[in-house]
This record gives structure tokens, sequence and C-alpha cells, in this order.
């Protein structure tokens, strides 16, 4: 075993452990030898003492003259005399190997055979010599006993030997604990106790006949050190750490105020780059700031927002030309923030920043994905540099306020769009119903005056006739638009909205409807809502005014999916009508508004009469996912 592992804790335990389990194996080893020895001796003890039996019921056997039991005693005697020689394997029975022991075995083997002859012989006088051969058998007893007594006092001795043994093991296990283990540890909880108390200059004696506790009091003293020097410098690193916590909080809070302008309501793109200059200015501690924004031909700046800049200033740049001015040259592919010294480029690219006495400017390019926006300009009467963490932070407020900017412009485009496409709208629905009236009215007021040119009543009768058929259709198609254009379904449910159109529809025609609701599915998005509304009711007008019918039945079947159909029991719509989708009901109109939701539409003949328009939405899962689509173009 190496120095080493002597001295570690585990080293010392195992060689004291190691050493008292081989004396203890050792004693419990001689201890079960003499316990054998004695537990043999007994058992030739006895035996001898059989034989002594044995020898006088031989001596009573051979005076009665009973040869049978003779010889049978005499053959017994020979087996013991032999066992006492070799031992008995059945049980424990040998003599002791000692001198004494051996010899007086000896005498009784020697005198056994003059005996056992004088037994076989005829005649009185044996007393004598059982009596003498009797004292041999008893001398060899009394060595046997004489040995064991001396091997249980060794016994004895032994047994104390191991209490001793026991008790020093104790003691040295006490003593080696309270030596290698007990006073290192309140060495070092000593020391702990005075760190705790702040003295951190403690240290603990490293001297240790246990090299665990050593390592543990380098260690200790190692640690006492680097906190010694830590403390010695806490109060920097917390300066230090409050500074950078201070800056970072300062960040995200700009970060915050930026995002929070995309929630104003209605704030227009010059009122929201006014007040982004006054917040980028703020939190680049700048003395102005300007935002510009790229013009459609991107070959002009536009001054839309600015924060301290002197007057002259701003009324000489409202509007850049690229090129002319090294603020608002940026490129596409060109980096992010840069610092632009003012003395260290040409003047007249600056002359007007040179002339308000600025130094240095800091231009950031403001973009949405590959598209350049315009430009974030930031101005100082120092020179300037920028660090890598301010040039993301202003990368990224940038980028923030250039989605915004992007937002607001494609919310202005959208809804450029709806007003455009609900004019579209509402000319289709006048070409197909007032436009037409018109243009029959202006005929008729020729063909009056015609008939008033040549004087007759008849044909001026009947042309006021159809003027004021035309003026009275003409006015139900305004009264019937003006109930299209003002429906807005959206708050309530389809079987509410579908029960109005048709009392109005009675109110208007005179004419009988039904309703019939069958299913109970998921209700209809809203936009999808107001389509089928204007569908229905654009074929409820063509009923009026084409079908002469005296009864209207719409059903509506929500599962599956959704199903409309409008029937009447008119005259029914000629096939080249439904091929040519140019009727005077707008049938054009419907499947455009059809198309914007995904529906398809029908316009047959019912084979029992009349008229049948159906609409079928699709099915619900298709519909939810195509929700956010539609609900954007509701109004395109």
């Amino acid at each position: 075993m190496s120095y080493y592992h002597l001295r570690s804790l585990v080293g010392k335990l195992a060689l004291i452990q190691t050493g008292f389990l081989v004396v203890a194996l050792a004693s419990i080893a001689f201890t079960l030898w003499v316990s054998w020895q004695l537990e043999g001796g007994a058992g030739a003890i006895n035996e001898a003492g059989r034989m002594r039996m044995l020898s006088y019921r031989m001596v009573l056997s051979h005076a009665d003259a009973t040869p049978a039991a003779l010889q049978r005693d005499l053959q017994e005697f020979d087996a013991m005399v032999h066992r006492l020689r070799v031992g008995d394997s059945q049980r424990p029975l040998f003599v002791p190997d000692t001198e004494e022991c051996s010899e007086r075995l000896l005498d009784v083997e020697q005198n056994w055979p003059t005996l056992r002859a004088a037994l076989q012989a005829p005649g009185p006088g044996l007393r004598p010599q059982v009596d003498s051969f009797v004292a041999t058998i008893d001398q060899l007893v009394g060595a046997i006993e004489r040995t064991i007594a001396a091997r249980t006092a060794i016994l004895g001795g032994l047994c104390f030997s191991l209490v001793v043994l026991v008790v020093a093991a104790s003691v040295v296990f006490v003593s080696g604990t309270y030596v290698w283990i007990v006073q290192p540890l309140q060495r070092l909880r000593d020391g702990l106790l005075q760190m705790a108390a702040g003295k951190l200059g403690v240290r603990v004696d490293e001297t240790s006949s246990v090299v665990e506790f050593s390592s543990l009091a380098e260690g200790f003293n190692q640690m006492a050190v680097a906190l010694d020097e830590a403390h010695q410098n806490l109060e920097g690193k917390v300066r230090d750490k409050t500074a950078h916590l201070a800056q970072q909080n300062e960040r995200l809070e700009a970060l915050f105020d930026v995002a929070l302008m995309a929630g104003q309501a209605d704030a227009s793109l010059e009122s929201m780059s006014h007040s982004f200059a006054a917040k980028v200015a703020r939190i680049a501690r700048a003395d102005a700031s300007a935002v510009r924004l790229a013009a459609q031909d991107e070959e002009r700046w536009l001054l839309m927002g600015q924060n301290r800049m002197p007057q002259s200033m701003i009324d000489a740049e409202r509007c850049l030309r690229k090129g002319d001015c090294a603020c608002g040259n940026a490129t596409p592919g060109a980096p992010g923030a840069r610092v632009i010294t003012i003395h260290s480029l040409e003047t007249p690219k600056l002359r007007h920043c040179e002339a308000a006495g600025y130094q240095s400017i800091i231009s950031v390019p403001m973009r949405t994905g590959s598209r350049l926006l315009g430009e974030v300009e930031l101005f100082f009467y120092s020179e300037r540099s920028l660090v890598e963490a301010e040039r993301l932070l202003l990368d990224a407020l940038v980028g923030q306020f250039a989605i915004q900017v992007d937002n607001v412009r494609l919310a202005a485009r959208d809804r450029e769009m709806a007003v455009s496409e609900e004019r579209n709208l509402l000319a289709q629905e006048l070409h197909d119903s007032i436009a037409q009236v018109l243009a029959f009215l202006k005929i008729q007021v020729q063909l009056l005056r015609g008939a008033l040119a040549r004087q007759r009543p008849e044909e001026v009768a009947r042309s006021l006739d159809e003027i004021d058929a035309g003026v009275k259709e003409c006015y139900t198609n305004v009264r019937e638009l003006l109930v299209h254009f003002r429906t807005r379904p959206g708050h309530e449910d389809i079987e509410h909205a579908l029960r109005s159109t048709l009392a109005k529809f009675e109110r208007q025609s005179g004419l009988s409807t039904h309703l019939r609701l069958q299913g109970d599915g998921l209700p209809l998005p809203p936009d999808h809502q107001v389509q089928v509304l204007h569908i229905i009711q654009e074929a409820l007008s063509n009923v009026r005014k084409h079908a002469e019918a005296d009864h209207v039945s719409v059903s509506v079947d929500q599962l599956p999916r959704w199903r409309f159909e409008v029937r009447d029991n008119g005259r029914g719509i000629e096939p080249a009508d439904v091929g040519s989708g140019q009727t005077h009901v707008g049938l054009q109109i419907m499947q455009e508004r059809a198309q914007r939701i995904g529906a398809q539409l029908q316009v047959s003949r019912a084979p029992e009469g009349g008229t049948l328009v159906s609409l079928t939405l699709p099915l619900l899962s298709s519909l939810q996912a195509t929700e956010p689509t539609l609900q954007s173009a509701q109004y395109s």
C-alpha cells in the first residue's frame, strides 16, 4: 500500500480493521480447535470409563462360566482399544496427542493381551489382575483429564484476550476518530463561524495526518481568499452590474414604447413619425432627429417627422433628392446603423448640418424585408461612435417602426381597395336596376315627343302610362337598393336576418312567404352572412319582377353543410337566361358574391314549375380555414 493511501482516512481505517480482523479470525480458529480437542478428550474419558466397567463384567462372565457373553465382551473391548488409538469418525473421540497420554494409552494396549489370555483360560484368581489393569486405565483417564484442564485454561485465557482486543479496538477507533476526523472538522467549523462573523481573512491549518482533511482545509483557504478578493471588489462590480441593468431596462422600455405606438388608433404617418423621432432621440441621447420616408419613385426622401431640428434645416430639407446628401443616401444592400462624421466628408454634401453646428450623424435605414422604406437620422453636436449593443438597439427600434409604417400603408391600401370594390358593386347594382329603367324612360320620352308632334292622343296616353310605370319601378328599385345596402346582420343570427328580409319582401310585393330551417350547426361568420343575404335578396327581387308568382319559400339546411334554396311557383326562368348570366335581376352579381365566399350558385327551372335558386356553402372545416382571408376581403 502506498504512502498516500496510508495517509488517507480510508487507508487508515482499512489498515486497522484488517489487523483486528486477522487477529479475531485467528483467535476464533484457535478457539474452535481447542473446543474440538476438549470434546474429543471428553469422548475418550467416557470410552475409558466404559472399558473399566466392561473389565469387571468380563471377570463376572468368566466366574459364571458364560463363554458366549465373555466372547462378545472381549470383541467389544478390542474395538474400544482400537477406537482410542485411531479415533471415531462418527463423533469426536480421540486421545490427546500429548506424550503422557500416548504413554498411558500404550500401557493399556500392552497390558490388555495378558488380561485377555487370562480371561480365556479357565481358573480362578483374576481379580488382582483386573484391578491392576483398571489402575492402568485410571492412569490413562488421569492423563487425559490433566490435558483437558490445561487446554481449558488456555481457552479461558484466549477469551480474556478477545475481550482485551475488543476494548483496545474501541479505544483505537475512538481516539482515531477524534484525532483524524473530529479535530479537523472542528477546525473547519471554527473557520466557518469566523467567516460568518465577517472575518474573511481567517485561515485554517492545512497540516493533517489525513489527506482528505488536508485537501478540505486547502480548499477552504482558497475559498476564503476568493471571498476576500470578491468582497474587496464587490462594490465596483455591483456598480457596474447596476449600470448594465439600468441600460438594459432602458432599452427594453424603449422597445416597449415603440411597440405601443402600433396600438394608437387613427394615427397618421406624420404624427407617428414625430412621436418616433422624439422617442429615438431621447433613447440615443441625440441633439436632434429626423424621420425620412422614401417617395414612390424612390428618388426622393420626404421629411415626415423631426425633433429639435433647426427651422432653417427643416425648410431646406423637406424633400431631398437621392444623392444630394450623405444622410438620404441609404441603399437596399447597405448595412444597418452607420456613423457619418461631417468633417471627413465633402462639405457640399452636408452643408445644412454643418451650418447647424452638428459634428456627427447616425443614419439608420428603415426596412421591411428587402424593401427600403426610408431612413432615421440622429444628429450630434459632438463626435459620436457606435458600439455593437447600441447598433443592435437602433436597428431593432427602427425595424419595429418600419413594420408599423408598412402596416399603416397596407391598411390605407386595403381601405382604398374596399371603397373601389364597393363602388364597382354599387355601379353594377345601379346598372342592373335603375339605369335600365332610366334608359326605358328615355325611349318613352322620345316616343311621347313624337306622339305630341303628330298629335296622336292615344299614343300620348300610352307613353304616359309607360312612363308612369317606369317611374314607379325605378322608385321601387331605389327603395330595394336602400334596404340591401342597409343590411348589416353581423350582430344577429341568420334566422333572424332571413325573417326580417322576408317580412320586408311581403310588405313590398304582397306575396306570401315561408321559411324552413333544418339542422343545428355552427353560426355563419358575419362576412359570409352578408353575402348570403344579398344573394337571397336579389333572388327575391327577381321573383317580384319577373316570376309572376304568388308564393315564395326559403329553406335552409345547416348540416352537413349550409345550403339555401329560394323557390317560387311562377312561370320559371328560361334556360337561355341561365346560360348567358346577363339577366335583369343581376345573376352575374349573384355569381360573383357566391365566389367570394367559395359557394356554388345554381339557378334552374323547378320540375314542378317556377324557379329554384340554390346556394351551397363549402364544408364547415373549409369555411373556418378560409375565414381570416375572407374577412380581409369582405369589402374587396
